[in-house]
């Protein structure tokens, strides 16, 4: 039965235990020791990547002498797996995938298929939306918020006080409404709302057919009908991040936020584009997922682009190459 002489200390180290053989005989490394764990007499350096993004991965792997043996993370996206991979290190999370080979140790698990996790406790849409707001960069006061995103005064000020409560925000004056605020690490800031957003995203979606070979122009053409029928949109996704910082070479689809909240009114913006639902079509026709995606938007290239954390979130969900483009998106915009 897989044992340890004391209890694992990091939550690295327990996932990893977990996907073990019950077989396997596991002792904590010495307090000078440069490894974790000894696995049957193998030593291995276990190290914790937090949400286990394709960016986690590859700032960890960018250090070569300090690369541990074993990852883990709460659950590693496609393209950090792969990364992984081609690097030789190996891989556990905690959905309960694990791929490891070191020495006689071989793990290959594919894990449970989870459900969507909610968003974390104090998370909400006003929440989210001043945070995508912060991001961008927009001064954290309540005043500014409230221009930015179209939300109340008292949305706006509890959004605020969430965020400073969670270590993303810092302020000058510690009284007053209008207290000076400011993000402490805008990386940070990202990933905690990348963290949030899946978890507080609407489920309801209409894919629509379509025959463009320019995804760009066949939207722009859309856009100018929802014009005239006063149906706002904004652009997300490799089409989005195409606009925003060109990365890959072409885009087959396009993922488009309207201004609809039940499937009746997806199927109303289709159709006063000229466009009919198709199960598998190329077109994905999603509501706006807070009040600041469809504020924020920015016109780029005469398409109406969604803020660019909401761009990078959504490309998380295009495998691999959308996980390349997101690290390309943040590395373009995220410094400015």
């Amino acid at each position: 039965m897989t044992s340890i002489s004391t209890q694992p200390e990091s939550r690295a180290e327990k996932a990893l235990l977990a996907v073990l053989p019950r077989s396997v005989e596991v002792r904590a490394a010495g307090g000078d020791d440069p490894f974790d764990l000894i696995v049957n007499g193998q030593p291995m350096k276990v190290k914790w990547v937090g949400e286990g993004r394709l960016g986690d991965v590859r700032r960890l792997l960018a250090d070569r002498k300090r690369r541990p043996d074993v990852v883990v993370a709460r659950r590693l996206s496609p393209g950090a797996r792969s990364e992984l991979a081609e690097a030789g290190v190996g891989w556990v999370d905690e959905s309960g995938a694990a791929e490891v080979a070191l020495g006689t140790i071989v793990v290959s698990r594919s894990g449970v298929n989870v459900q969507r996790d909610p968003a974390p406790s104090g998370w909400t849409a006003s929440v989210l939306a001043v945070a995508e707001a912060a991001v961008c960069g927009v001064t954290a006061t309540s005043s500014a918020m409230r221009e930015a995103t179209g939300l109340s005064t008292g949305s706006c000020v509890n959004a605020l006080r969430v965020l400073m409560d969670l270590g993303l925000l810092e302020a000058s004056a510690k009284r007053g409404r209008e207290s000076a605020r400011r993000v402490t690490d805008r990386d940070r800031l990202l990933d905690a709302y990348a963290s949030a957003a899946p978890g507080l995203a609407s489920d309801l979606r209409l894919e629509v057919g379509v025959a463009w070979r320019d995804f760009a122009d066949g939207v722009r053409s859309a856009g100018r009908r929802w014009a005239t029928e006063n149906v706002e949109y904004a652009v997300t996704g490799a089409l989005g991040a195409e606009a925003l910082a060109p990365y890959l070479t072409t885009v087959s689809a396009a993922e488009v936020y309207v201004s609809a909240d039940t499937i009746l009114g997806l199927e109303g913006a289709a159709v006063s584009a000229g466009l009919k639902p198709v199960e598998g079509g190329r077109l994905v026709l999603r509501p706006f997922p807070t009040v600041s995606v469809n504020r924020l938007a920015t016109v780029v290239q005469k398409l109406r682009i969604a803020p660019w954390p909401r761009v990078y979130v959504d490309l998380q969900n295009v495998g691999v190459r959308g996980e390349d483009a997101a690290e390309h998106l943040k590395e373009t915009l995220g410094e400015r």
